[in-house]
């Protein structure tokens, strides 16, 4: 199985247990003589496996991640660069969002608001972090077709 499956696959464990739990909880009580919409038992049964999944895929992704490398750096680290490049531009977005923003004056005699930094010079290092962060997701969707889950 190739680590990209092995991540979808997790991403549907999460979903469907999430799923399950609702279904569980919406079968947990019923009038008295009544019966459930659906057996809680088959369900539960069904929730357990499901989490048993996610926590053998999880720790095979995390194993595999921590052992496959990206040039000089494994998946693990490149995940954690491209997750801090993402604050970083995000952060940096807002506060060029803020320092471009108008603000009107009525009078020439009112106080007049100015940019802290220069907003281009910012907006050039968004674009440049944009493009940073672009290149490696690239970088791990590629590794991520490529690789084979390490399934010891």
């Amino acid at each position: 199985m190739k680590l990209a499956e092995a991540l979808q696959e997790r991403a549907d464990l999460v979903n469907n247990i999430e799923r399950l739990r609702a279904r569980v909880r919406n079968n947990a009580q019923v009038q008295e003589g009544e019966e459930p919409a659906e057996n809680p038992k088959a369900l539960i049964k069904e929730l357990n496996s499901c989490i048993e999944r996610f926590e053998y895929l999880a720790a095979r992704i995390n194993k595999t991640n921590n052992e496959t490398k990206i040039g000089d750096m494994t998946i693990t680290e490149v995940i954690a660069k491209k997750d801090a490049l993402i604050l970083k531009a995000s952060a940096y977005r807002d506060f060029v969002y803020e320092a471009s923003s108008i603000t009107g004056r009525a009078r020439g005699t009112e106080i007049k608001i100015v940019a802290t930094l220069k907003v281009t010079e910012l907006q050039k290092e968004v674009d440049k972090l944009s493009k940073e962060i672009r290149l490696l997701d690239n970088s791990l969707q590629a590794t991520n077709w490529s690789t084979e889950l390490i399934e010891d």
